[in-house]
């Protein structure tokens, strides 16, 4: 268990390092389209400089999860900060169906009257969102991507880079063809992908504040494994929930035959919870057929006398 733990710290270490890095570089290329947009007062270098912001502070979220959730357990905390990750994971996935939201709009407008689009200017600027992105989500890319918060920094940079691909794609059109739409036509595609991205980060960031099962551990196959486990009588009180990700748990109460030693059946079965479904975090009680559970000779002798 202790080995579990510590290679969950390591890899926790290691994308702290790989998000201040990928932040640094989308902050040095944010001050220099703001500089140069100022010298050339071009207002679209300002806009995306903007745009840039977003992901900064994605990135930025995602870092402080991150190392909130390397703080001990402490007083009522008793799991520490570790779903701080969620939370900013779920956060990521609103702001990408905000700014999908407005961008939507935006091009929609744009579509029926579409303002004049300075080609050259825009395509040189989706070029280099291009390097610097891809830059970025090479660094990502070596993250622990497993870990919701991370995927969640990595959704948002990989809609930016398809953001400034399209509009690369889009500025080339327009030189060629002069069709000065085909900029909000891209702008729709790159909606579709955030929209995409965003739901799978609030449908998974929402399973695990619900207390959903985890995917590789269905409630109704984990009870029958123990249920069908030599020795065992009955499993009831089965409860399986992530705490984190990568951090899935489960409690339940073990009946098993009255001649069998408790002991060595719980050892069983943690270790077949472990290689089957991947919990390393289990709380089993297991008592013997009609016994009386701890509980309840607990009730019994604070009852009236």
């Amino acid at each position: 268990m202790r080995s579990v733990h510590d290679h969950r710290h390591d890899a926790a270490s290691a994308d702290r390092r790989l998000l201040a890095l990928s932040l640094g570089l989308i902050l040095a290329f944010m001050a220099a389209e703001v500089a140069v947009g100022l010298l050339a007062s071009s207002l679209a270098l300002l806009a995306d400089a903007g745009h840039m912001l977003t992901d900064a502070a994605a990135l930025g979220l995602a870092l402080l999860a991150s190392w909130a959730a390397s703080l001990p357990a402490r007083g009522r905390w008793t799991f520490g900060f570790a779903r701080g990750e969620i939370l900013a994971a779920q956060v990521n996935g609103l702001a990408l169906v905000l700014i999908g939201g407005w961008i939507l709009v935006e091009a929609v407008r744009r579509l029926v009257a579409p303002p004049d689009v300075d080609a050259g200017l825009v395509g040189i600027v989706a070029v280099l969102g291009i390097a610097v992105n891809a830059v970025v989500l090479a660094l990502l890319s070596r993250a622990e991507r497993r870990s919701l918060n991370v995927r969640g920094a990595y959704l948002h940079i990989v809609t930016d880079a398809a953001a400034f691909v399209g509009t690369g794609i889009a500025a080339g059109l327009i030189l060629l063809t002069g069709w000065d739409r085909f900029d909000p036509i891209a702008s729709l595609v790159v909606v579709g992908l955030m929209l995409a991205a965003a739901w799978s980060l609030l449908r998974e960031s929402g399973r695990i504040f619900m207390e959903g099962a985890p995917t590789s551990a269905p409630p109704a196959d984990v009870g029958r494994a123990i249920a069908g486990h030599p020795g065992v009588v009955d499993a009831h009180d089965l409860h399986v929930w992530t705490v984190t990700s990568g951090f899935p748990a489960l409690s339940a109460h073990v009946l098993v035959d009255p001649g069998a030693d408790c002991h060595r059946i719980r050892l069983e079965l943690e270790g077949m919870l472990r290689e089957r479904f991947g919990l390393d975090h289990t709380t089993l009680q297991v008592e013997h057929l009609g016994v009386r559970s701890g509980l309840e000779i607990g009730r019994v002798r604070s009852g009236p006398e």
